[in-house]
């Protein structure tokens, strides 16, 4: 019974993941449809292959960690794609591929990189992200500047969605730590793959 309800829990949490992201990117979509831009068919195939890895692998139990490395990628270059200013986007990951991971864990802190720091910058935006593995641990570690908010400004689920999945999934055998200082948002995140 227990197991049912994590299962159901995680299945929740995984539904709850894109639709956001999915939403702004066919409205850039539709403007450089618009514009007639050379860009829409990159945008197009980009968003595909991220729809696919999502609707498909984030489904699975656990994924090749260079699969989600990846995705990733194909996120930020989506996302160069969109955005008509220069942000300084660094991603330094070790070439370790024999590591399996739960899907869709390191696309949370990306997706508010960008949303809460590089969309709401007009210049210097930075986003700077390490991976590394070593001895059955995934160490991930990123970091972005940000425009201060509003006190009444809403903070959105998607970290606590991460933190509830976390739990379920490596129970006592992850940490994740968060910093906010001098408009740098950083977040590291240690997980035991064994």
């Amino acid at each position: 019974m227990e197991s049912k309800k994590s299962k159901a829990e995680l299945s929740l949490l995984k539904s709850q993941i894109n639709p956001h992201f999915f939403f702004n990117t066919l409205n850039n979509l539709y403007g450089l449809i618009i514009e007639k831009s050379d860009d829409a068919p990159k945008v197009v195939l980009k968003l595909s292959d991220i729809m696919r890895y999502t609707i498909y692998m984030g489904k699975k139990d656990a994924v090749p960690l260079k699969d989600e490395v990846e995705y990733l990628k194909n996120y930020i270059e989506l996302h160069k794609i969109r955005y008509q200013k220069k942000v300084d986007i660094i991603f330094n990951q070790s070439q370790n591929t024999d590591y399996h991971i739960a899907p869709l864990l390191f696309i949370i802190p990306l997706e508010n990189a960008f949303k809460h720091g590089v969309e709401s910058l007009t210049e210097d935006a930075f986003i700077h992200i390490h991976m590394k593995t070593d001895n059955g641990i995934i160490y991930y570690e990123i970091e972005n500047n940000f425009e201060p908010r509003k006190t009444n400004e809403i903070v959105g689920i998607g970290i606590e969605n991460l933190k509830q999945r976390l739990k379920l999934l490596y129970p006592n055998k992850h940490k994740i730590e968060i910093e906010n200082q001098d408009f740098v948002y950083k977040l590291t995140l240690k997980i035991e793959t064994i």
